[in-house]
């Protein structure tokens, strides 16, 4: 019998399901905004409809390994429970799959961040990590 080999992580990174808006900004300066589905200290994985996929991807089609399309993100985490904070991260759109009619996942992985980004989605991560482990 054949065994099922078990879908690798493709950020290598823990994953947390978020939902926050997330501008993302192409080379051309245009802007939209899009759904975060789930976040990790590499990358993004980023939920848009049709309209947002064509102004993303030419031709819609899942970028080609080593082909990918850089774009700028900002989104906010809650760093402090009163006061979140700015993230502004430079990356490329690695992965792209439809989910449902209208809705596409977009995984964004992040090349370099602005300013403290970097711990501040360090520290939200590994805050939601540890208060889903205290919630088993």
């Amino acid at each position: 019998m054949k065994t099922v080999a078990a879908k690798p992580n493709l950020r290598n990174q823990q994953r947390v399901d978020v939902s926050t808006d997330i501008t993302i900004e192409k080379p051309d300066g245009a802007c939209l905004t899009c759904t975060v589905s789930n976040l990790s200290r590499t990358g993004v994985m980023v939920s848009c409809n049709m309209e947002a996929v064509k102004q993303l991807i030419p031709g819609k089609k899942a970028p080609a390994p080593g082909h990918w399309i850089s774009v700028k993100t900002r989104f906010s985490v809650p760093v402090l429970p009163t006061q979140p904070v700015s993230v502004i991260a430079d990356g490329n759109i690695v992965h792209l799959r439809r989910v449902a009619r209208d809705e596409f996942h977009l995984g964004i992985q992040f090349a370099e961040f602005e300013d403290n980004g970097f711990d501040y989605v360090d520290r939200y991560v590994s805050q939601l990590l540890a208060d889903s482990r205290s919630l088993t």
